[in-house]
């Protein structure tokens, strides 16, 4: 299990979502128009990729933490999953996106982690991973805190409850509030690694 963030403590819930927010609009400014600054492959890689839809999916987190009481119905709680894993998702994509030489080149962790197309002799694109080979090769290659990869293994199995029809464990409305400000440090981290040409293009959470 992941533990909670312990700063900043102030931040309420609502603080949290912009600030997803914030980040997300900021690296979606950058990474979307990267041609002349990112290797050739990764800008073109980026420049198709859906960097909007991350912004759009932050802003829809309003919608899981306005409720008086807190307490989502489980069809509220099944879709929150699945609203954050594609957030979480689409942050991991981005990164191995930026860093794609690297990726492309990293054969043998890619084969480790389920990244590789043995058939067809070739990797498997960032873009089109799915959480569990890209929560492996994160893991693989130290990129990100244990933090961090413990958020990843429990987003995937709680939002794997929207295609179930037999019974699985959706968690609490506490625990996903838990899992969204993990999900903002995570997101830290990941901008935290990203290459910018000057700390100005750097994206700001305030």
């Amino acid at each position: 299990m992941f533990e909670t963030p312990k700063k900043p403590t102030a931040l309420s819930l609502n603080q949290v979502v912009l600030r997803i927010i914030k980040l997300n609009d900021g690296l979606q400014e950058f990474w979307s128009k990267s041609h002349g600054w990112a290797p050739i492959e990764a800008a073109g890689l980026l420049s198709k990729s859906r960097l909007d839809w991350q912004v759009s999916l932050s802003k829809t987190l309003h919608m899981w933490i306005e409720k008086p009481s807190h307490a989502l119905t489980p069809g509220e709680l099944i879709l929150a999953w699945a609203n954050l894993g594609s957030l979480l998702e689409g942050t991991l994509k981005l990164f191995l996106s930026v860093w794609y030489n690297d990726y492309a080149a990293d054969i043998e962790n890619l084969k480790k982690a389920g990244a590789f197309n043995k058939k067809k002799n070739k990797i498997v694109e960032p873009d089109v991973l799915m959480l569990e080979p890209l929560r492996k090769y994160f893991a693989q290659k130290g990129l990100l805190s244990k933090n961090s990869l413990a958020l990843i293994k429990l987003v995937q199995q709680r939002r794997n409850a929207i295609h179930a029809f037999q019974n699985k464990d959706i968690g609490t409305t506490k625990e996903f509030n838990d899992a969204l400000r993990c999900y903002l440090d995570t997101l830290r981290e990941v901008n935290g690694r990203l290459p910018y040409p000057d700390d100005i293009y750097s994206p700001s959470e305030i």
